[in-house]
């Protein structure tokens, strides 16, 4: 199975994998999937984000898990976890789009007319003002709200879907379309549905049936279902463009080695100069995150020099053999 982000790449160079090294990502074994997995949890509301970390750690009694995109106490949905070295990759999450499933109840009824009207203007650019209790300055910035819309009404009570831009305070939404309709709006409760490519439906896994698939491997050394909760890390990085490497080139990039023209073998079609990559080895791995300092039609003409500048590494060093050069210590001088 091809990773949808290494497919159709243009070909610059040709080689061949040693199979003696890495492993083809989607044959890890699950003990390599616990180092290099993500688990999309579904957070139940009560416990704060790093409280649902530090459980998770203490069920599969890893030592480091990180999240990405922190969810207020109350709010429950879609939570990615990357586990061991998968935490590097998180970060590619938090710039995506969210969407949120939010009910709310307004304090006089408006009329369908009346509240459409409304909630346009909450379409596009916003501006907003992080609430009081927040983890960020208080200071004025602007969202976008790509999509916003009523799902059903019962009265004053309204149950709405909201995509929008990481970083925009759904609560706060609700009171700004509360202070526009009258006499205010209040949320009563908050779910999110989607973390950029990740959506609900794509197989959310909670607490309990993760400590339930976990012991069913520990104690019975059964890994079918905890094998199905945990997706390769390459998952995170399926919305970036791509670059396939040499093997030779893999360690010394794992070594924070800028990627060279004879280090590559494949990139994605309409590559900029300063799009962000994901790296990858012939076997579907991911390498590292870096930054395209040349455009698809320089790599192609280069024979030389730096095409990306590594900016995350994501594989552990050693993984594959080192095949790059070094230069002599110098002899003291006496």
């Amino acid at each position: 199975m091809t990773l949808k982000q290494l497919e159709n790449l243009i070909e610059i160079d040709q080689d061949i994998t040693d199979d003696a090294y890495g492993t083809y990502y989607d044959k890890r074994t699950i003990e390599q999937l616990l180092n290099y997995g993500i688990i999309l949890l579904d957070k139940p509301p009560g416990p704060t984000s790093h409280e649902t970390v530090a459980w998770t750690k203490r069920i599969l009694k890893l030592p480091k898990i990180g999240h990405s995109g922190t969810l207020d106490p109350q709010v429950s949905g879609v939570l990615p976890l990357g586990l061991g070295e998968a935490t590097k990759a998180l970060g590619v999450l938090l710039y995506g789009p969210k969407e949120y499933h939010a009910l709310g109840r307004v304090h006089s009824l408006p009329s369908k007319e009346k509240l459409d009207e409304v909630i346009d203007l909450f379409r596009g650019e916003i501006f907003q003002k992080p609430p009081q209790r927040s983890a960020v300055v208080r200071q004025t910035r602007t969202r976008t709200i790509y999509e916003f819309e009523v799902i059903e009404q019962k009265e004053r009570l309204l149950l709405t879907r909201i995509l929008c831009e990481s970083g925009t305070y759904i609560r706060k939404l609700y009171y700004d379309l509360g202070e526009i309709l009258g006499p205010g709006a209040t949320m009563i409760e908050l779910r999110r549905t989607r973390v950029d490519q990740f959506n609900e439906t794509d197989g959310l896994v909670t607490l309990h049936e993760l400590a339930n698939a976990f012991a069913l491997w520990e104690e019975k050394k059964d890994a079918t279902k905890l094998m199905t909760m945990i997706k390769p890390v390459e998952y995170a990085l399926s919305e970036l463009k791509s670059v396939i490497i040499r093997d030779s080139a893999v360690d010394a990039m794992c070594h924070g080695a800028q990627l060279a023209i004879p280090g590559i073998l494949k990139i994605s079609p309409n590559l900029k100069k300063g799009d962000v990559v994901g790296i990858y080895t012939q076997k579907g791995e991911a390498v590292a995150l870096a930054e395209s300092t040349m455009s698809e039609e320089e790599i192609r003409d280069a024979t030389k020099g730096y095409a990306f500048e590594t900016k995350r590494i994501i594989m552990a060093p050693n993984t594959y053999p080192k095949k790059w050069r070094t230069k002599p210590t110098p002899p003291p001088k006496n």
